[in-house]
């Protein structure tokens, strides 16, 4: 059963923008906490942002702040990841992935093991 998909993905020249979009279930929604990773090839992968949905509360890499935007819909279930001034770094795969509320969320967001369920990923590739 798939609980969450990532979409928005593409191909755009450093400097240009994309959006991505995590439309997840409403079980999965209900969690609160919701983060995007990243994961280029032969490389760790890293937490890009984290939002609490019960609270609007938000969390970034400082790799991404000032440049990436996390946000909520709850009318849709669905978490953005509004993402600008792209730079080649940035190339990897995307994912989305959801956890229960923990009072400990805006200090363990970034960690992978803090979640539970993850969408497959789209693929964001930046070219200089």
């Amino acid at each position: 059963q798939v609980h969450m998909v990532e979409s928005g993905g593409g191909s755009v020249q450093a400097g240009g923008s994309l959006r991505l979009s995590c439309a997840a279930s409403k079980f999965m929604y209900s969690r609160n906490c919701m983060g995007w990773f990243r994961q280029a090839p032969g490389k760790e992968r890293e937490g890009v942002a984290g939002i609490y949905t019960g609270g609007g509360s938000t969390y970034y890499a400082d790799s991404v702040k000032g440049r990436f935007t996390i946000s909520q819909d709850n009318a849709k279930n669905t978490v953005y990841l509004q993402m600008n001034n792209l730079k080649p770094e940035d190339t990897a795969m995307y994912y989305c992935a959801a956890a229960a509320f923990s009072w400990s969320y805006g200090t363990s967001w970034h960690r992978g093991t803090t979640y539970n369920y993850w969408g497959r990923g789209t693929q964001v590739t930046v070219s200089s």
